[in-house]
């Protein structure tokens, strides 16, 4: 499931995938939108985006929680989403992240779609 969320991520106006730190995530540019963790690890539903505009909505659900690091503060919720979680949910937030950080230009490109 980890790779339908990665394929619809990448399908995104210019986003790649990139493995810092050995991890597997969906930049834009070279800003990270979407951490999907160790690619060899098949958690289900779990990644780590960020949120500004439904942050405080998602972050009452009892399956996202601060990423720490400090990224919370930047808006960034990890989500460990059940089996049965609404998929178009979880794409709206990978799209909502991919806005926070695409640059404008991309941002129109994804609209007119």
């Amino acid at each position: 499931m980890k790779a339908d969320f990665l394929a619809f991520a990448l399908a995104l106006p210019e986003a790649w995938e990139d493995h810092p730190w050995g991890e597997s995530v969906a930049k834009v540019g070279k800003k990270v939108f979407v951490f999907f963790g160790m690619p060899d690890v098949d958690e289900g539903p779990r990644f780590t985006v960020k949120l500004r505009e439904s942050h405080e909505e998602a972050s009452a659900l009892g399956w996202t929680a601060d990423p720490g690091y400090g990224l919370g503060r930047g808006g960034w919720l990890t989500v460990n989403a059940p089996e049965d979680a609404p998929i178009d949910l979880l794409e709206s937030w990978i799209l909502e992240s991919y806005r926070a950080v695409a640059p404008k230009r991309l941002v129109a490109v994804l609209q007119e779609r």
